[in-house]
């Protein structure tokens, strides 16, 4: 059975801002999707994230500042539940979806140094893994395609439904949705193994990163730098 038939887990964050080192997580969804496409379980949080959430930020996701406070867990307790649940679905070898995941899963990763928690890396012991990645995936299979490739974007695309679009979970099942497309429609990503279409994308991401960084230097900013590195970025860059 393909990869894109079986049981698929989406994961998504809604944040202070577009920084891995210095943002923070607002609200986290995991959420199971059984193979026939039905949500199974879903978890989802709503974090104080100890600082104010930028307008621009509240804007996009909804939440503002005194709504976190409020409500919200406390963050070091919340990123420690987030972080057990994303690493025992690693563990367990299903496949875990995350658009751009290169940002959520780094932006997680500084949230457990930040509050002296393991990493989902050194729970797992390893690069977390197998992650797919709807962004990534798009970019190689069809690379010259001209327009978008934000979640509206490709669920447009693909032609899924995105009720909700900047709440976790709704992100999340729709990032399942896309990867299940994506599967049906490009057979040489679909009849990879889950291990192989990693493999795949941490090239993909590396070959993209680095046309990326050409085009920047030819044009908008001659030192610009981009993060090669996937799913995670290390740690000191």
């Amino acid at each position: 059975m393909s990869w894109h038939q079986g049981t698929l887990v989406g994961f998504d964050l809604e944040t202070t801002g577009t920084d891995v080192e210095h943002d923070r997580i607002v609200t986290a969804a995991l959420v199971r999707l059984d193979p026939d496409g039905t949500v199974a379980e879903q978890r989802t949080w709503l974090l104080d994230p100890g600082v104010a959430i930028p307008e621009q930020a509240s804007a996009i996701h909804g939440i503002g500042t005194d709504h976190a406070r409020e409500h919200g867990a406390r963050a070091a307790s919340a990123v420690e539940e987030i972080a057990h649940v994303v690493a025992d679905v690693l563990r367990s070898g299903i496949p875990l979806v995350v658009m751009n995941a290169r940002y959520d899963l780094s932006l997680l990763d500084r949230e457990c140094r930040r509050y002296g928690l393991p990493s989902v890396e050194e729970r797992v012991g390893e690069v977390p893994s197998p992650v797919i990645d709807p962004l990534v995936i798009d970019k190689h299979v069809d690379k010259y395609r001209k327009g978008k490739r934000a979640l509206q974007a490709l669920c447009d695309h693909y032609g899924v439904t995105l009720d909700g679009a900047h709440d976790a979970a709704a992100d999340a099942v729709a990032a399942v949705r896309v990867v299940r497309r994506m599967g049906e429609r490009h057979r040489p990503v679909g009849t990879l193994p889950p291990a192989e279409l990693h493999a795949l994308q941490i090239r993909a991401a590396a070959e993209q990163s680095a046309s990326l960084q050409a085009y920047l230097r030819r044009t908008t900013d001659p030192a610009a730098v981009v993060e090669p590195s996937w799913p995670v970025i290390p740690r000191g860059r």
